[in-house]
């Protein structure tokens, strides 16, 4: 099953090293199966207030989000972003086909 890494971007300040970070992750990525399917963009505020944009990659399971996270070469260029950025990452398994909202109930 499809896993995400989900960061919330708060805050960036965009400088050389935030444009090294971005000219660098896609090599990170393609090891481990990831692919950017939503990395920024224009976004419509349906409730509450978005303070900043949002990235996810898709990986093939957790697995192989957790290898790239902890990868030498993420780590390599990591600081680059945090030391640039107010963001919170996250990952999280994806669903199966025919997913109903009542799944989550259990039993």
């Amino acid at each position: 099953m499809s896993a995400y890494a989900v960061a919330h971007m708060r805050q960036v300040t965009m400088g050389p090293p935030i444009v090294e970070y971005l000219q660098r992750i896609d090599a990170t990525l393609q090891p481990f199966g990831g692919r950017f399917i939503v990395h920024g963009g224009e976004y419509e505020v349906m409730e509450g207030t978005w303070p900043g944009t949002i990235i996810i990659i898709e990986f093939p399971g957790r697995a192989q989000a957790h290898a790239w996270y902890k990868s030498d070469a993420y780590q390599e260029i990591l600081a680059l972003r945090t030391d640039n950025s107010r963001s919170d990452v996250i990952v999280v398994d994806g669903v199966g086909p025919g997913h109903l909202a009542t799944d989550v109930l259990g039993g």
